[in-house]
């Protein structure tokens, strides 16, 4: 289980962000009411308290994080400031809290240098689409440590992730979604379907969809949904994975399994199995690919974004015969969130015979 960030003790889903009158003075506005989470520890005033984010201000003085970083974010106007503060707090490890800061921080900076800058919750799908583009191309003129040097594909692809997990838990929250209907608020049953998991029934149909995806040769999108449905694996990891993260496993006895590897927050190797048809379909995009490329790629050859994923995921859907409405709800992160708990449970499912 996830610990409350601050006291080690309370699972991190229960973390409340308690803000003293102190804090009023600075933006942040009045104090709130005193919870179970804001009795653990002292109010958290900047985001440089939470556990992992000790500001850095110069060199070795214990700090776990750039103090340039820390005061960026604290400089935020409060409902801006409380939303990101609740989402590094949300981070499953230090770590990840730490590389949620970092991709963010770059990402503002990066706002703040277009003419007229950009407000963090004003952002659309284009703003995230030319930073993406920009990083790819070697375009970026802050936020990187060296200007002008394009970023590797895969970290890309890590950093758009990041992004779209934060712009997914802002909209969740009551935030301004990006894109150009960000004005356009969904109503309070359509943020309910957001997180209603897939029963089984819709399950069996997403499965079915992607099967009629890979027979409609669209494999890579297949093996992206097949991937998310199975394993669980997050979107950074799915857009970074490669050829060589890919791999069989043969056992004493002769059996094999397939799994993926990635490096997670902590740094760590991760080995998870891979379910069949996901199996399948990325033993044929492996064929396809050179030693070391991306496995899942858009259809120009760029690294897979959490928009192309997104649409996969409904694309599979409608395909499956889950209604459109529904479809278009559904996203990568729910799913992934349905899927690990489902195998923490011990409930998964049988492979089709072959």
């Amino acid at each position: 289980m996830n610990t409350h960030p601050l006291d080690g003790s309370r699972p991190a889903s229960a973390t409340v962000l308690a803000l003293d009158s102190a804090s009023a003075g600075r933006g942040r506005g009045p104090a709130e009411p005193e919870t179970a989470a804001s009795q653990a520890g002292p109010p958290v005033t900047s985001v440089g308290q939470l556990a992992g984010l000790r500001p850095r201000r110069r060199a070795r003085d214990g700090g776990e994080a750039p103090g340039a970083d820390v005061d960026l974010v604290d400089a935020l106007d409060a409902p801006v400031w409380r939303t990101v503060a609740d989402w590094l707090a949300d981070a499953p490890s230090p770590a990840g809290r730490r590389t949620r800061l970092r991709v963010l921080a770059a990402f503002l900076r990066w706002l703040h240098s277009l003419r007229p800058a950009v407000e963090l919750l004003a952002v659309t799908e284009d703003h995230l689409d030319s930073y993406r583009d920009a990083a790819a191309s070697g375009t970026l003129a802050v936020g990187v440590r060296t200007p002008g040097k394009p970023l590797g594909n895969s970290t890309v692809a890590k950093r758009s992730a990041t992004l779209w997990s934060f712009y997914t838990y802002a909209r969740l929250r009551g935030a301004p979604r990006p894109g150009p209907a960000a004005g356009a608020e969904p109503a309070e049953s359509r943020r309910a379907g957001v997180n209603r998991p897939l029963t089984r029934e819709e399950r069996r149909l997403l499965r079915e969809g992607v099967a009629q995806l890979a027979g409609d040769g669209r494999l890579t999108a297949a093996a992206a949904v097949a991937l998310l449905e199975g394993t669980g694996a997050p979107m950074g990891t799915l857009a970074g994975l490669t050829t060589r993260g890919f791999r069989t496993v043969a056992e004493a006895d002769g059996t094999e399994h397939s799994v993926i590897t990635y490096r997670n927050h902590g740094g760590d190797i991760v080995a998870v199995p891979v379910p069949w048809p996901a199996r399948r379909l990325l033993e044929v995009l492996r064929r396809s690919r050179p030693a070391g490329e991306l496995l899942i790629t858009k259809d120009d050859g760029q690294p897979a974004d959490p928009e192309w994923i997104g649409a996969a995921l409904t694309d599979a859907a409608l395909a499956g015969g889950i209604p459109r409405e529904r479809a278009e709800l559904l996203h990568p992160h729910m799913l992934c969130a349905t899927t690990i708990g489902e195998l923490l449970t011990g409930w998964c499912f049988p492979e089709p015979s072959r």
